[in-house]
């Protein structure tokens, strides 16, 4: 677990490096006191162990700047506590939560039901005949919506694969240099396919391959894959590291490869 989250000490040297790097390079203690709830004399011993620990900058008298060791730091436990959170309220609070699933056949309100996963979505089906259960909060006829509490158990899911598939950039030939009917035949096996760039939305368009998103492909890859589907993103060179960013940090395995 991130030390912000286990020591107050830490979870303060946090909130008081985010306070510099949104007011930097004019930093006053005394609103960073005040935001955080702690003294102006905390605040300058704290600002002394950032300058040590080469996380600040010292530009002159109340002028302060974050490093990239600083940067590096914040991000790193703010994706700790990210995850943390993600912990609890997916975990932990989902299990008193209400979630909507699809009814499989005919179900009553307060009836068990057995969750699975089919096409990324949650499906509910009357009784008690798998590994995850719940209870319904609500009526439905099949294929309607039905409201579900009261989890237990673990849904049998294994985790989609992903291949980032890497697009010449226009500069190096773009579309243009994409053997189409390679990339049909890699698009064919995935659940979802993404694309990343100009040139990577002609490049499937030109094998006749359907896009289903043009827009934050590394985010919607972690979604659909934590689904149980298989994703394939189409990205341009240029936009690749944009992706895998959006993997590496969500914890997801990846294949960047090429046609």
């Amino acid at each position: 677990m991130s030390d912000v989250l286990e020591n107050k000490r830490s979870a303060t040297r946090f909130r008081i490096l985010v306070e510099i790097a949104d007011r930097q390079p004019a930093v006053s203690q005394g609103e960073i006191a005040d935001a955080v709830g702690v003294t102006s004399q905390a605040v300058s011993e704290y600002i002394r162990e950032l300058v040590d620990d080469d996380l600040v900058e010292k530009e002159g008298r109340s002028r302060y700047r974050i490093t990239k060791e600083g940067v590096d730091w914040l991000l790193s436990e703010a994706a700790d506590v990210r995850r943390f959170a993600d912990h609890v309220t997916e975990d932990i609070l989902g299990n008193v939560q209400e979630d909507a699933a699809i009814a499989a056949a005919v179900i009553e309100e307060g009836e068990s039901v057995t969750l699975t996963v089919e096409d990324g979505l949650l499906r509910a089906t009357p009784g008690e005949s798998g590994p995850a259960t719940g209870v319904a909060t609500t009526d439905a006829d099949a294929g309607e919506d039905v409201g579900v509490t009261g989890f237990e158990g673990i849904i049998d899911l294994d985790p989609g694969d992903v291949t980032v598939l890497q697009i010449p950039p226009v500069r190096s030939g773009g579309s243009r240099a994409v053997d189409f009917p390679a990339l049909a035949e890699r698009s064919s096996s995935a659940d979802i396919v993404a694309a990343a760039g100009v040139e990577a939305v002609v490049a499937l368009r030109g094998a006749d391959v359907d896009i289903d998103t043009r827009f934050a492909a590394g985010e919607v890859a972690v979604d659909a894959a934590s689904r149980g589907l298989d994703v394939l993103v189409a990205s341009t060179i240029d936009n690749v590291g944009r992706v895998t960013d959006a993997l590496r940090d969500a914890e997801v395995a990846y294949e960047v490869s090429e046609l």
